[in-house]
């Protein structure tokens, strides 16, 4: 049991924590989990993945942003992700503000880039006039783990030169 669970959370931590995501539709997905998260560890987010995907749309922003109410009830149906009234809607409505976004800076990523540099604070006062369901440890992770806030890895960590190679968006000088 040991076994899945660290390779699991290596797998994670080694390909995709602190890594630049360039995808609006990943980026929006990142939020999704990062949201459902509160409250629970990070490896039942990352065991139920795959059924966050396949219950939105495989994190398509415009999809989400055109579900009904009938959808609304599905997820509140589908025991493989998180069945909370508030996170589900709070995914519908951030779709909605994305799309907003992308019509005004062309990118969800261009949004955030045209943010940089805040702080912590700042991102999250941000966030919270913006988006939905979304406190400072819900901000501080989504961006910490997309390449907008330093602190995923120490220096001494192995993956940290890599993450680098990537050029996270607070490693370049601005």
């Amino acid at each position: 049991m040991e076994e899945p669970r660290r390779s699991l959370h290596k797998n994670y931590h080694d390909k995709h924590y602190g890594f630049p995501i360039h995808d609006d539709d990943e980026l929006f997905g990142r939020l999704i989990m990062e949201i459902n998260q509160a409250g629970l560890s990070w490896e039942t987010i990352l065991k139920k993945e795959e059924s966050f995907r396949k219950a939105y749309s495989n994190f398509n922003i415009k999809k989400v942003a055109a579900y009904k109410e009938s959808d609304r009830e599905r997820l509140m149906n589908d025991a493989g992700i998180i069945r909370n009234k508030l996170k589900i809607n709070a995914a519908i409505e951030n779709a909605k503000a994305i799309l907003t976004l992308q019509k005004e800076f062309g990118s969800f990523e261009n949004w955030l880039q045209q943010q940089h540099p805040k702080t912590k604070e700042e991102w999250v006062k941000l966030f919270k006039k913006t988006f939905k369901f979304t406190g400072g440890e819900i901000v501080n992770e989504f961006l910490m783990s997309t390449g907008y806030l330093p602190g995923a890895h120490a220096p001494s960590c192995p993956v940290y030169n890599t993450v680098l190679k990537k050029k996270p968006l607070w490693a370049k000088k601005s």
